[in-house]
């Protein structure tokens, strides 16, 4: 099976070939844990997801590394703000990021390093880029050089101007260069810190995730991903990182980015009011209806998320579930559905023939590699209509039915069918067993 993935340092649709067949090495960009993740943060929670499922169909063993980041200035001022440790923040934020993912039906990575358990890891990458020549010391602070490393810039395609404009920079004293980046920075009063070659102090945001790549997946992985944001200045500051603490590395073969999310065609942004956290949504929408939605347009495309594709996506999986009731001896993944996804993923021509599949098994083991279907059509139905009875009473009631039925009792039959059509059940028989749906 041959895979083809759109690389963003290419910037073309390349064949994957990876460095070692035998494993595949993935890195994606985690959460920080300091509020509630929001729906645009599910995106690349979801995309990357499908990326290893799918990966781990083809090859014999996928190494998938998802850092969280529990040291960052938002995570100080949250703590601040709420007058609690910051330990009890990340580790309660952390907890509910787990839970939204397995709401969303998203697998846990292999591996989910934690930056505050790996600062010695961090300063040893530190103090290597500075034996190499490629960063200073000055005033506490450890910066990357940017004009000592030639390929600065080739992942983002941009000039100096436009990555001084792109990154925001911060004009400082202690810099020789405003494009200059953070690799430890003195830590000060109540910030959190740990002690270091050039005083008490923390790491810088870019280091963390190269630190986290050598140490758990090694010199060099095949993808690294993440959403469209983190091109510039993130992944190319983790480039310019880790090619200089490792001479020779290309760091990363396959660089994957996810585009915008927008909510009913605007950008998402305080001042509009429009960000809606994961949890938000999942008390009005299953977790797996949210999932599809995400899926529906292509990862590198802009998606336009609000109620009409939520509601779009809840009918299609009504549909699919319903389909559950056609069986065969047939368990193979449909060609049709695995063909879109080899194509740099291509989930919206993959969902579209999913649809067309009646054989329940094969529908069941392609929808699986898309993470879906993951409950009996009994379940689903009942989670997901509104429904005055509980699935339990409901497979109570069909039995007692049955056994009316047997012993010709018709009228109590005819009873228990009617007591369930007023709560919203319908029951189908067919070739001598008993299913049932939700009313639509």
């Amino acid at each position: 099976m041959n895979l083809k993935i759109y690389n963003t340092l290419s910037k073309e649709k390349e064949l994957f070939i990876p460095l070692d067949k035998n494993l595949i090495k993935m890195y994606v960009c985690g959460p920080t844990v300091y509020n509630y993740a929001h729906i645009g943060n599910a995106r690349p929670a979801i995309v990357f997801d499908v990326f290893f499922r799918l990966l781990k169909s083809i090859y014999p063993k996928v190494l998938y590394v998802r850092n969280i980041t529990d040291v960052d200035d938002k995570i100080n001022n949250a703590a601040k703000e709420l007058n609690e440790p910051i330990s009890s923040i990340t580790n309660k934020y952390t907890d509910i990021y787990h839970q939204d993912m397995d709401s969303l039906f998203v697998l846990r990575p292999d591996i989910e390093p934690k930056v505050t358990e790996n600062i010695e890891h961090i300063i040893l990458m530190i103090q290597k880029i500075l034996d190499n020549g490629y960063a200073y010391e000055n005033e506490k602070h450890v910066l990357f050089d940017v004009t000592s490393f030639n390929d600065y810039g080739k992942l983002s395609k941009r000039n100096k101007e436009e990555m001084l404009s792109g990154a925001r920079v911060e004009v400082a004293s202690y810099k020789k260069y405003p494009g200059d980046f953070v690799l430890w920075k003195p830590s000060e009063n109540d910030d959190p810190g740990w002690d270091s070659p050039w005083g008490y102090g923390r790491p810088g945001w870019h280091i963390e995730c190269s630190a986290m790549v050598d140490k758990f997946l090694g010199q060099e992985i095949d993808i690294h991903g993440g959403g469209q944001d983190l091109i510039f200045p993130h992944h190319e500051n983790e480039i310019a990182q880790s090619c200089c603490a490792n001479k020779n590395t290309k760091y990363a073969k396959y660089w994957i980015h996810n585009a915008y999310l927008k909510m009913e065609g605007e950008k998402m942004s305080k001042s509009l009011g429009n960000i809606i956290s994961i949890k938000e949504l999942l008390d009005n929408y299953d977790g797996e209806v949210i999932r599809l939605a995400l899926m529906s347009t292509h990862y590198r495309k802009p998606i336009n998320f609000g109620e009409s594709l939520l509601e779009q996506s809840k009918n299609i999986l009504n549909k699919l579930y319903k389909n559950l009731e056609y069986d065969s001896n047939d368990d193979t993944i449909s060609k049709d559905v695995l063909s879109p996804l080899l194509d740099d993923l291509n989930t919206p021509l993959a969902i579209s023939n999913l649809q067309k599949i009646k054989c329940s098994k094969t529908l069941l083991n392609s929808a699986n590699i898309l993470g879906l279907l993951n409950r009996s059509k009994d379940e689903w139905f009942s989670l997901n209509e509104n429904l005055s009875i509980s699935e339990e009473d409901i497979k109570s009631l069909i039995k007692e039915r049955d056994e009316a039925r047997k012993s010709s009792d018709f009228k109590r039959a005819d009873e228990i069918r009617e007591k369930l059509d007023k709560n919203n059940v319908v029951l189908e028989d067919v070739k001598g067993k008993t299913t049932w749906r939700a009313k639509k």
